[in-house]
């Protein structure tokens, strides 16, 4: 009796669909010996389901101060222990994850297309378009990310929506470098020389033969990318441009309680390490991703 393992590893395919199921469960045993790969995972896991059942996981109101126990050390009552309000350090980090993560899958879903669209524009059609798209590419990256990310925030409004289309504003030129390498890598390949002769046109070539071959890069430097969206997230809380107290967001609570670094460390330290943690996390998963995806790889 054949098992659903023998049917994926099958070395003769008998169609289209068990071929690709085959490929991504090799993919899988492959990132599964990453142990380190896997710990990012198992991490990003424990964030989003966090993040989810944040309502359920939190032991209090994340924004209700309690004058009384202001400053509190972990105990019972607050594993965590409290802020310098008196609010529930474990509940706020749970729900900062929520704020966080949200963040940053706004900013990879606006960031990841556009630089997609660009870069493979820009490498198949070359020429002038490419010098101007790659130009413009340049003065995006020649500003470090945070200073320009600052510079939009001030002309829009500090929040979470005005942090996100800034970060998103400044995010996407790797996307369009990784794209257009990937493009000039393929854009003379025979099976597109053969589509050209069937008379398909540019913008169709580009969308079925071109952008579905740039997708696993794209998908390892959206996962590489996500801990500096992280930081520059947290950085812009943390200068007051991001989220608003009292939104329980990791930048924010740091700002908020640095004044007692050395009298009450845990209330800045946590959130530190609840960004750290998330950042190591990114980072890790897509090294085995990058592993796994990346043709160029072994």
């Amino acid at each position: 009796m054949t098992t659903m393992r023998d049917w994926l590893l099958s070395d003769a395919p008998v169609s289209r669909r068990q071929a690709a199921w085959a490929r991504r469960y090799r993919g899988w045993l492959l990132f599964r010996r990453n142990a380190l790969a896997m710990l990012g995972l198992g991490i990003i896991l424990v964030l989003i389901l966090g993040a989810v059942f944040a309502p359920l996981l939190a032991p209090a109101d994340p924004d209700t101060p309690d004058l009384a126990m202001r400053l509190a050390r972990p105990s019972a009552l607050h594993w965590l222990g409290t802020d310098e309000l008196g609010r529930d350090l474990l509940a706020r980090l749970v729900y900062g994850a929520r704020v966080t993560l949200g963040m940053v899958i706004c900013v990879v879903i606006i960031v990841a297309p556009l630089g997609l669209v660009v870069g493979s524009v820009a490498g198949y059609a070359g020429g002038w378009l490419d010098r101007v798209l790659m130009r413009v590419t340049d003065v995006f990256l020649a500003v470090p990310q945070l200073i320009l990310a600052l510079a939009f925030v001030a002309a829009l409004k500090p929040g979470i929506a005005s942090a996100i289309i800034a970060i998103a504003l400044t995010a996407w030129p790797p996307y369009a470098r990784q794209a257009r390498a990937d493009t000039l890598r393929i854009r003379n390949s025979d099976f597109i020389a053969a589509a050209r002769l069937t008379g398909a046109s540019a913008p169709r070539i580009i969308l079925r033969q071109v952008i579905p071959l740039c997708l696993s890069s794209m998908i390892v430097r959206m996962t590489l990318s996500m801990s500096g969206i992280i930081l520059t997230a947290a950085g812009l809380g943390f200068l007051g441009m991001g989220a608003q107290p009292p939104t329980p967001e990791w930048g924010t609570m740091i700002a908020t309680s640095r004044a007692f670094i050395l009298s009450q460390w845990w209330v800045p330290a946590l959130p530190g390490i609840a960004i750290f943690v998330a950042s190591l996390a990114f980072n890790l998963f897509g090294d085995g991703l990058r592993d796994v995806l990346d043709p160029r790889q072994g």
